[in-house]
């Protein structure tokens, strides 16, 4: 089964193209949680002749932000953040929307990991309804489709669905796309960032998203779910 998962999201990847021809998108999406706006309590003293960077090791902390984010596997672009206190089912769902609402009629598929906030009743009810699904879900807990997180999983990963999840399977991050794109955020912004607020830490991701968006490009994807040859 892991390797029916694993082949299953590097075979997405590589037709990913294809579908894109046709108007649809393939987007890899996460969280990136507690994102820190910390502020150094002295100032940076640049590199130079004789001396290396010189950098504040205290800090002042002004609280945290969410990313939830999404990649676009053919044109490497980062589209539709969505940045805010908490990353609640709530919060999941209402991303999951405007991303769909930015493109209403087109083929969707989000390739994602297992968290529950993934798997949930309300996204469930935004698949059925932007699907024209008028079938009876159930009850949560109890039966149809909304009965377990598996039910729901199964539901919302169903390839018959104009809006599809496919999940990654468990301790698999480094399949999911958008995991490279927030290595590059942290080492590019947020690891040597100072920010004086949350609007601060804010203003830097949106501005760093419109300047990687203007030069993207899709990562190579070269590992196919199959065991590499020595």
């Amino acid at each position: 089964m892991f390797a029916a998962q694993v082949e299953l999201v590097c075979t997405l990847y590589a037709y990913a193209p294809l579908l894109a021809a046709l108007g649809g998108h393939i987007v890899s999406t996460d969280e990136m949680t507690a994102i820190q706006a910390l502020e150094r309590i002295a100032k940076t003293k640049p590199m130079r002749p004789g001396y290396v960077e010189r950098r504040e090791f205290e800090y002042k902390r002004h609280g945290t932000l969410s990313l939830i984010m999404n990649f676009e596997v053919v044109s490497g672009q980062g589209l539709l953040p969505s940045l805010g206190p908490t990353r609640t089912e709530a919060d999941f769902t209402a991303h999951i929307a405007q991303t769909i609402a930015s493109d209403p009629d087109a083929v969707w598929v989000f390739v994602t990991d297992q968290l529950n906030t993934h798997q949930s009743e309300s996204l469930v009810r935004l698949v059925a309804q932007h699907c024209g699904l008028s079938d009876e879900l159930g009850v949560k807990g109890e039966a149809g489709v909304l009965r377990s997180m598996p039910t729901r999983a199964a539901f919302l990963a169903d390839p018959t669905h104009r809006i599809q999840f496919v999940y990654v399977p468990k301790h698999t991050s480094w399949l999911n796309q958008v995991e490279i794109w927030f290595s590059i955020l942290v080492r590019k912004v947020i690891k040597r960032g100072n920010f004086s607020s949350i609007e601060d830490l804010r203003t830097g991701i949106l501005a760093f998203i419109a300047y990687f968006n203007r030069t993207a490009k899709p990562f190579k994807w070269t590992y196919t779910g199959r065991p590499l040859v020595v």
